[in-house]
Order: C-alpha cells, then structure tokens, then sequence
C-alpha cells in the first residue's frame, strides 16, 4: 500500500466540512432527537458512496469502508448530540434553534470523523481491514455509547479511537495522555425528611434545611479526609431544594450533586462514605435521609499501545504532542473502552469558553489537522493489528 496523501487530501476537504461543521451548529439537536442530524449525516455518507450499516438506532448513523483484503475491524467515533443551552456568540452561523446549541463542540467532532470516512474511502482498494464510523447519540445523557454497543455495531471491532476539541490548548495541539483522562460520573439525590412547623416555634418540628445545611458542609470531608492525596475525586452539591416561604421550616429538602473520580477503587468506596455521613446526621438531628445513587460512564482510560499509536499519527498530522491536564468532566467513550482497547485524545481549539458555555466557540482550523489525525490512527491500527 502506497503512503496516501492525507494531508493534501485534508486541505482539499477542510472548506467543504467547515461548511458541514457549521451547518450542523446552526441546527442543533439535543440527546435522542438528532433526527435531522441523524438524516444529514446518511446523505454525506451516500454522497461519497460510504456504506451505511443499518442497526437498530432510532437516531445516530453507523457506517464502514472496507478494503479489498481481510484485515482487522477500527473504530472512529463521533458523538452528535447538542445540549439545551441559548447560544451567546454572536456568530454569523450561530443557533437558530431557540434554547439550543453545540456547546461542546459535537458539530466538530462529527464533521472531523465525516472527514476521516472520506480520506479511508479513497484508499478503499489499497485498506487491508475495515474502518467503522460511529456517530453517536447522546453522550450528553451519557447512555448513547450502550445503545450502540447494544445494537451490535461494534460487532468484531477490536479497537477505536475517538477525540474531542479542547479550548483551553491550542490550534495545532493534541494532548495525548495512557491511562486516566476523564473521570468517572456518579451522581445523587438525597431526600432528607423532617417535620415542618412556624419557623418562630422550631422545637415543635425537626429541621431538615439545618441537616441538610451538616450534610453539605460534611461531603466535603470525604474528598480532604477520606481520600488519598494521590488520588483524585470531586464531590459537588448543585441543587438544593426545600421550603417555600420565609416564616415556615418545611418538611422536606432535596440535595442533588456529582462525584468525579479516577480510580476505581476511590469510586467503588465513595458511596459508603456518604451512607456513613447520612447515618450520624440523622442521628444526631432526628430526621429521615434516604439516599439515591446513579452510577454513569467509567472514567476514560486510555490503552497505552493506542496512546502510543496516537501519538505517531498525531505526528504525521503535523500536530503538536502536548501531555494534557486530566479532565474531571466525564465522556461516555468509557464504555466502549471497557469493552475494547481505546484511544481518546485532546485536539486544541483555542476556544473563547469552556465546554457548555453559551459563548462556546471553537477554531474551524483544527478541523484539517484532526481529520488527518483520525485517518492515521486508523492505519496504523490496522497494520499493528495485522495478523492477531
């Protein structure tokens, strides 16, 4: 197989998927309804003669270029879904979805894998093995990964590779990091009971705002008391909800939060730290605390072969190599690398605002660098899976 000239190849195209890129931003779809989304990527995909699988998805589009001998199966994957936030940017090709935007730079990562598909699909002949391209429904609600897993899709694939933009490095970078990139996300609701009364006659009740107050201060402790100093874990509060008026002590709070964490072992033993906490304040105050729990993604880990295999195709892409700062935000990617070796990177966007910023924006620049990047690492998956 002759060395393809992707990157000329990717400068040719990179007009082409800023146009797609930015079409995709100016109607944007949250998690589950990427409808029209899902329809227009099919039609890029036919238009290059891109074979279409069809699996069982109400939204999302599996599709693979296959070459002319038998090889291994990768993955490239691209997640699709917006988020129900009203952009602020002021862009020419802003939202014109009232409440929704691509906050998180979804429009780029399926126009850098779209790009990725047409660069294999002129080495069609040359591939030895199969490219899949997924594009993927909600990671917002960070369950679309199980769904195509669920649907078979990544049926005899034995590696992926996926990435997403990241403001704070620049155009022209990638960060590539084996072992832990993003954390783990669990999330809770705490639903402590008490007994309402005047708020001028307290001790005719049991105060639940004041137990809820302890409990906040005291999931604190669990991060600076109860885990290790070289490990790594966020416990957040972000909803508080109890009482309605100024002169009445409720009868219910609700608390509601994240826990982030990057090792498993730190994970598996947060909630029976929170159990514990629950149980002295109730305890010590008379109420009744119930405790809900909802595990999410693992944290993104990356196979240090892939990393290793990332960081040449970077190489030949004309990026950057940079070691990224680990990020306590969670990507659904994790199952897929639970299931398989797998390789998620940073590409830099030299953005104006973090992910999920109603100002979000990113540099369409990157687009060429990254699409290139894609179709290396594909390669050299396949060679270095060639014969196992």
């Amino acid at each position: 197989m002759g060395i393809p000239d992707f990157a000329g190849l990717a400068a040719q195209l990179t007009p082409q998927l800023i146009q797609i890129r930015r079409h995709l931003h100016q109607y944007p779809e949250v998690a589950y309804e990427e409808v029209e989304t899902t329809r227009s990527i099919r039609v890029w995909l036919a238009e290059a003669g891109i074979r279409i699988l069809e699996v069982p998805l109400q939204t999302g589009v599996v599709a693979e270029v296959s070459g002319s001998m038998d090889g291994a199966i990768v993955a490239l994957r691209a997640d699709i879904d917006a988020l129900p936030i009203q952009e602020e940017t002021g862009l020419p090709y802003a939202s014109r979805i009232s409440g929704k935007m691509h906050a998180c730079g979804h429009d780029f990562h399926t126009a850098a894998v779209l790009g990725a598909a047409y660069l294999l699909k002129t080495q069609e002949k040359q591939l030895k093995g199969t490219v899949r391209f997924i594009f993927q429904p909600a990671e917002e609600k960070g369950t679309g990964a199980g769904q195509i897993i669920e649907s078979g899709a990544l049926q005899g694939v034995q590696a992926i590779f996926g990435l997403h933009n990241k403001p704070d490095l620049k155009t022209g970078t990638v960060g590539i990091l084996p072992g832990p990139l993003m954390a783990a996300v669990d999330g809770f609701d705490i639903e402590i009971e008490g007994i309402g009364t005047h708020a001028a006659i307290p001790e005719a009740g049991v105060d639940p705002i004041v137990a809820a107050a302890q409990i906040v201060s005291s999931l604190q402790t669990i991060v600076s008391r109860n885990i290790s100093p070289l490990h790594n874990a966020v416990v957040s509060v972000t909803s508080i909800h109890g009482g309605s008026t100024w002169n009445v002590i409720p009868d219910k709070v609700v608390l509601g939060g994240t826990v982030r964490t990057f090792q498993e072992q730190v994970r598996a033993k947060i909630p029976e730290h929170f159990r514990r906490i629950i149980e002295g304040v109730t305890a010590a105050y008379g109420t009744k605390i119930s405790l809900s729990w909802f595990e999410g993604p693992p944290a993104v880990r990356n196979d240090e072969r892939l990393s290793r295999l990332s960081v040449e195709a970077a190489k030949k892409a004309g990026l950057a190599v940079v070691v990224p700062v680990p990020s306590p935000a969670g990507e659904d990617f994790a199952y897929y690398q639970a299931a398989m070796p797998g390789s998620f990177v940073f590409i830099g966007t030299s953005g104006t605002h973090e992910w999920h910023h109603p100002g979000f924006t990113l540099d369409d620049r990157a687009l060429q660098q990254s699409v290139h990047y894609l179709a290396e690492a594909a390669l050299a998956a396949l060679a270095a899976l060639e014969g196992r």
